[in-house]
């Protein structure tokens, strides 16, 4: 069973294609890594299928709901982690959870068990009634997974999700993921440009450039059809060699819609 369906999907930003009628699908409880250089369309079509942005074209359904026409359904059904951290520096993070259940309507006699024990979970319980604003990054990763999972979501959205981490917060991060997908069942999507990192947790894995995908499957098979021994050889071969920025056009776009 397919938990993600896209087909030719598309977004431009004015003279820019950032997603070029990209189809995939990803498989119920898959880890999938959505890979790319600076600038190729992975937080695009991140930010597409959780209603983020609205696409130029195509069609996107996530968790047996149609993006465009069902979006409160999806937001329901799905975890965001994006690579800035969005919690509220002066709750703490109990509260920070705790705003959470109540937004995403958890029943209030299920609020305090579920935030004990992701508390617990992502070992944090002797810190619950601190302020986030004394955090370090990896601790607030942690409060960041914790709330992403709070609402029971069938999918877990990561955008550069683990930049910045020390190893040890890293390998926490990742075992944390792996178990939850492993007993829960939870469909793990998620970018990064640390190809280790894609290549130890992904089962299946795309690659996107200029918009378009180049190639898709496990990682065994994407290095067998590029003749190479690593995934970052197969990535380089694929893509090229040469630095990346991301397009200014598109920098600018995105700085205005997102500006509050």
């Amino acid at each position: 069973m397919q938990i993600i369906i896209v087909h030719s999907l598309t977004k431009s930003f004015g003279s820019l294609c950032a997603v070029d009628h990209v189809s995939f699908s990803v498989p119920k409880g898959d880890i999938f890594a959505f890979l790319g250089p600076n600038g190729a369309g992975k937080s695009t079509t991140i930010k597409m299928l959780t209603t983020v942005l609205s696409p130029t074209g195509g069609s996107m359904n996530v968790g047996g709901f149609d993006v465009l026409a069902q979006k409160n359904e999806v937001r329901a059904s799905i975890g965001v982690i994006f690579q800035d951290h969005a919690l509220d520096d002066d709750l703490t993070a109990y509260e920070n959870l705790y705003y959470h259940a109540v937004l995403y309507k958890i029943p209030k006699s299920q609020r305090k068990e579920r935030i004990e024990k992701l508390l617990n979970d992502i070992g944090l319980s002797n810190r619950k009634d601190n302020l986030v604003r004394n955090f370090s990054g990896g601790m607030k990763r942690r409060v960041e997974i914790a709330r992403g999972l709070l609402h029971s979501p069938k999918i877990l959205f990561l955008d550069e999700a683990t930049l910045g981490l020390d190893v040890q917060t890293k390998n926490f991060f990742w075992a944390y993921l792996n178990r939850i997908n492993k007993e829960e069942g939870v469909t793990v999507f998620f970018t990064t440009h640390n190809l280790d990192e894609a290549e130890k947790n992904a089962k299946r894995i795309a690659i996107i450039d200029n918009g378009k995908i180049l190639i898709e499957g496990t990682p065994g098979e994407i290095k067998k059809k590029t003749d190479t021994d690593t995934l970052e050889k197969a990535f380089l071969k694929l893509t090229g060699y040469d630095i990346r920025e991301q397009p200014a056009d598109h920098v600018d776009v995105m700085r205005k819609r997102f500006k509050r």
